[in-house]
């Protein structure tokens, strides 16, 4: 139930969706005779697309996410590597036949380049059908064919195809890692989503090595910059009030130990 009110539940507040939604109920006032509710309503929704768009606003919000977790320093050895799904695009995978990586690409890559480093490590890739409304199919299916491909041995690779979100890919990761005490695990997913992803963990009782990447924004002064490219400024307030809201939801559920999960 929690998956499909999430989903639901985005697909109406996520910012360009609501931007229209307000613009129509402007149209809507407007029709039923009420002129200065109608005008209140366009000004809210151009005011708030031109702030999205044409301000660091996105930018300012995921470093906040981003920054919540470093990077950590590795030990000399560890016993497996956790990579998330939300890297492949299975849509395109499924229809053309063909594995396409999305813009959090980092999170398979960088899952390889640790796997090469820990030769000794297991790799366990959690993705399972993240679709609502039609057949898809696992990310397992592509991340095996990749990481095979790449020639990474079919002994060390572990593959949860049954988790549809963050959760589920903290409480399958734990069945299948079984992970006994004094292991080292490590964690990969994208910077704005380990907060999220470590509270879920927490309360799984999985104990994890946070590994940040796919960073969507700069450090210093150039956070205060804005895109030229106005979709990506919108691009970014959009995945960072999606991020916040699931921090708020997840929290309210007990899927995470707290509000905003710290080091």
């Amino acid at each position: 139930m929690f998956f499909y009110a999430a989903k639901i539940g985005w697909f109406v507040l996520q910012p360009l969706a609501a931007i229209l939604l307000v613009a129509i109920l402007g149209l809507l006032a407007g029709w039923l005779g009420r002129p200065r509710i109608a005008a209140g309503l366009f000004v809210l929704a151009t005011a708030t697309l031109a702030v999205c768009s044409l301000t660091p606003l996105g930018l300012v919000m995921t470093a906040v996410l981003e920054d919540r977790f470093p990077r950590p320093d590795l030990p000399p050895a560890i016993d497996g590597i956790i990579v998330l799904g939300g890297a492949f695009d299975t849509r395109v995978a499924r229809t053309r036949g063909m594995n396409e990586l999305n813009d959090a690409a980092d999170r398979v890559t960088a899952g390889m380049e640790l796997a090469q480093r820990y030769p000794k490590a297991k790799l366990l890739f959690s993705g399972g059908v993240a679709a609502l409304l039609e057949e898809d199919i696992p990310e397992t299916e592509a991340a095996e064919a990749l990481y095979r491909g790449l020639g990474l041995a079919p002994d060390r690779l572990l593959l949860d195809g049954r988790a549809r979100d963050t959760f589920e890919n903290a409480v399958f990761a734990k069945e299948l890692a079984q992970p006994k005490p004094g292991e080292v695990w490590v964690l990969v997913t994208s910077a704005s989503h380990m907060p999220r992803a470590v509270g879920c963990f927490r309360v799984a009782g999985f104990d994890i090595v946070p590994y940040p990447v796919d960073y969507r924004t700069p450090s210093g002064p150039a956070l205060w910059r804005p895109s030229s490219t106005t979709t990506r400024n919108l691009e970014k307030v959009h995945f960072a009030i999606r991020e916040y809201l699931g921090l708020v939801a997840y929290r309210l559920s007990g899927r995470t130990d707290a509000l905003f999960p710290a080091p």
